[in-house]
């Protein structure tokens, strides 16, 4: 049994550098911002290297990957891609437990053979395959809270059974045999209610009993706080939706799949927000 339970940060400096998530400098006071929780004995931070071609041709076309090559604000990609990668390979293999996994470049927009949406390589969907080809890992659910629809990873995972993906967005869709589930939540109606509850509300409600029912080995959340107050995808959330759906993630990961979570952090702009939202959700993942 283990004695400590180890959450793995990956980062890497150019993610506060020029690139698609980057522009506005939104990293700009990490890592030193979360220089307490580096300090705990049970994080590790890892500067992860970048996603080998060999395996973005497992997922994007050739033709793909030579527009992102070509692209000036893709140029934190491969190591966006490498570190998700990375992590889903550590917590597998009982490196580290969980991980929380900065990026420069997003993922979910990304299809096969399209990119765009301030995304370039489909980050998680490269974890999963390399999970699968080789680790014989199979089973795997997302959810993913960025405002906007998750159509590139979708798009590979359409005919996929053994994925489930619950996409937090601006759409109300179930797929025939359930395993593709779209939220809509900006038809929330926080009229003298609280946003907070509400969006958490639907994370109980429509994520974990599918979940549950699904019995994922793995479980991916794509974390967008463009949803905060005040971001480009402004719904009304605080930090108290963030840390909430973290202990929910937490808790479900230890019930489902022996604590298998990575958080992917996804969507959003400001640096000022990011601060004040990061630092919360990567504590309420680490476990004492």
């Amino acid at each position: 049994m283990k004695q400590f339970k180890r959450t793995g940060i990956f980062y890497h400096p150019s993610y506060s550098q020029r690139s698609f998530l980057t522009i506005g400098r939104r990293l700009a006071d990490f890592p030193h911002i979360i220089k307490d929780i580096l300090e705990r004995p049970n994080v590790l931070i890892f500067e992860p290297d970048p996603v080998s071609e060999e395996l973005l041709l497992k997922i994007h076309t050739p033709e793909m990957i030579r527009e992102v090559k070509r692209h000036p604000l893709c140029t934190t990609a491969w190591h966006s891609a490498g570190g998700v990668v990375e992590a889903g390979e550590m917590i597998w293999q009982g490196m580290i437990d969980n991980a929380f996994v900065f990026i420069g470049a997003g993922g979910h927009h990304s299809g096969r053979d399209y990119f765009g949406g301030a995304c370039c390589f489909n980050d998680v969907a490269l974890a999963i395959y390399n999970l699968r080809e080789g680790f014989n890992a199979r089973r795997f659910a997302i959810l993913d809270t960025d405002a906007h629809h998750g159509d590139g990873t979708r798009e590979i995972f359409y005919e996929d059974r053994d994925l489930l993906h619950v996409c937090f967005c601006h759409t109300d869709f179930v797929s025939e045999d359930g395993t593709k589930v779209d939220v809509d939540v900006y038809s929330i109606d926080a009229y003298g209610s609280d946003i907070d509850e509400k969006y958490v509300e639907l994370v109980h409600s429509k994520f974990v009993p599918r979940a549950r029912s699904f019995k994922p080995e793995f479980i991916f959340w794509y974390f967008g706080y463009d949803t905060h107050r005040g971001e480009y995808g402004d719904i009304g959330l605080t930090v108290k939706s963030y840390e909430r759906i973290a202990e929910i993630m937490l808790s479900l990961s230890d019930e489902l799949c022996e604590g298998r979570l990575e958080v992917v952090l996804a969507g959003g702009a400001s640096t000022e927000i990011a601060n004040l939202v990061i630092p919360p959700v990567i504590r309420k993942i680490i476990r004492d």
